[in-house]
């Protein structure tokens, strides 16, 4: 199974394709999508959504896991993070891509083991679980890999339960 971790973000939205296969996993690839940088915040929707178009076309996820929106202190920010997911949720469903959601405190306890790791931590067991020696890993497709390890491990954990009879 290839799934397709994504971290929207406006200024910076991650993606990591990771391979499952009998409970194993790889990195295949991960990236950033980086907007021109003056570009209006309007403006970066669309790039978003056709550099994540250009992702699904090349990549060929079978399903997709992106992180859900956070309970932001500020309604604006949490309302233009909510736009961007949708841009970034665009081309998915188009492709009809599955997508799957998950918060980001289970991702990071998935990860991590707590809620409450910083990315940095979070970064270093993406590396750890991936064997990602060397290279570059920014900290939002660090974060996109984790969503994709999350649901990895999810959706192993719910084959294994439906196998035992549970």
């Amino acid at each position: 199974m290839l799934i397709l971790g994504i971290d929207p973000g406006s200024n910076a939205t991650g993606y990591g394709l990771v391979e499952s296969i009998a409970g194993r996993l790889r990195a295949v690839k991960h990236g950033t999508i980086v907007p021109p940088a003056g570009l209006p915040f309007l403006q970066r929707l669309p790039f978003i959504a056709g550099e994540l178009g250009r992702v699904v076309a090349t990549l060929r996820p079978d399903i997709a896991a992106v992180e859900d929106l956070f309970h932001a202190r500020n309604s604006r920010v949490a309302l233009q993070l909510g736009h961007v997911r949708g841009a970034a949720l665009l081309p998915l469903l188009q492709a009809g891509i599955p997508v799957v959601a998950y918060a980001p405190r289970m991702v990071k306890k998935a990860i991590a083991g707590h809620g409450g790791a910083e990315k940095e931590q979070v970064c270093r067991m993406v590396r750890l679980l991936l064997g990602l020696h060397g290279g570059t890993l920014t900290l939002d497709a660090s974060d996109a890999l984790a969503v994709a390890i999350c649901h990895a491990h999810s959706s192993t954990f719910h084959q294994l339960s439906k196998a035992a009879g549970a």
